[in-house]
């Protein structure tokens, strides 16, 4: 149980180097403790600006290091799958960045690949799963508490109109549904238990990115349904609603809960609204060790690798829906 896992990190993306990093630098069970630029002037300032003792010019020579138990890669959604099968051949457990590939043909891909090495483990890096308030919403509901779930709404966007910048680029898996669609998508699969029966979507299309600024979804659970709105070109926001026959959860920062401030989410029964207060808490620092322990004690990953092709496949029938303008199984 004392055993730490040893992380290399390929590249200096944003998320790993202001969240994912410094989140692993607090666990219980892990450390970083190389990374990987294709700059290494880059990948030193970085390595000593958080403390990190290695850094590579390359992502073959952190693969190559032998000290590397573990590998985080945030690359660009295009490199997911490449490199994750690079790192596993390497020997290295991978925790890779949502969503997990370009499309669900991608994330079987690695699953196969993934079989090959059946003492190497790789995890999508939906780190809301390990957020206390998305465990007490579950909670909630398994109880009882809104009686029959009936729907689930959720709300999430940003503005970012910078056309270098990777979630702006077709080629590449820009766009807001791949971005951060995939987490309505994903919450609502997590609380209905299920995958949707069918899909219908709807897009705007950039004239010059040619990605996705805003995407809108239902999911037909047969026993219920959810509805998102995501965008890239709207006002900063996100809120979740969960409805059913006798409560309703609001969970008021359902994705980018803050590490050092606590949050709320609202059970609603009638006339009785209970505010339920969550700790400050860092959900990638739970994500990190989660998967840490997973490694060490070989036990079943809390996001498996079925959990993110089945997440895949509702993405590529929101498409797909806004291709043909009708329903479409995932």
């Amino acid at each position: 149980m004392n055993r730490q896992i040893n992380w290399g990190v390929l590249s200096t993306a944003k998320i790993g180097v202001e969240k994912v990093i410094p989140a692993i630098q607090k666990s219980s069970h892990g450390r970083v403790v190389a990374i990987a630029s294709r700059d290494q002037q880059r990948a030193s300032d970085t390595a000593l600006l958080l403390g990190i003792d290695q850094s590579f010019d390359s992502y073959e020579a952190l693969l190559a290091d032998e000290s590397i138990d573990a590998i985080y890669n945030p690359l660009p959604n295009h490199l997911h799958v490449p490199w994750t099968e690079k790192a596993l051949a390497a020997g290295k457990h991978v925790l890779c960045e949502k969503p997990i590939g370009l499309d669900a043909a991608q994330a079987q891909r690695l699953a196969s690949a993934a079989a090959q090495y059946p003492g190497l483990k790789v995890m999508e890096a939906f780190m809301y799963r390990f957020h206390p308030q998305w465990q007490k919403a579950k909670e909630w509901i398994e109880q009882g508490k809104v009686g029959k779930l009936l729907t689930v709404q959720t709300l999430f966007s940003y503005f970012n109109d910078d056309a270098e910048n990777i979630r702006n680029q077709a080629g590449i898996g820009g766009g807001g549904l791949m971005d951060i669609g995939c987490y309505p998508i994903s919450q609502s699969r997590y609380l209905f238990g299920r995958d949707p029966a069918r899909v219908f979507a709807a897009m705007e299309i950039h004239p010059d990115f040619g990605v996705d600024v805003i995407a809108s979804g239902i999911l037909d659970y047969g026993v219920g349904s959810a509805t998102f709105t995501c965008s890239t070109q709207m006002s900063a926001y996100q809120r979740t609603n969960i409805l059913g026959t006798d409560g309703q959860i609001e969970i008021e920062i359902p994705v980018n809960a803050p590490a050092d401030q606590a949050t709320t989410l609202w059970l609603t029964q009638g006339a009785q609204r209970i505010e339920e207060h969550i700790a400050p808490c860092d959900q990638y620092t739970l994500q990190a060790d989660a998967m840490a322990l997973a490694i060490i004690n070989d036990t079943e990953l809390p996001v498996t690798l079925e959990d993110a092709i089945s997440n895949m496949k509702v993405i590529d029938a929101a498409v797909k829906s806004h291709l043909s303008g009708s329903w479409e199984a995932p």
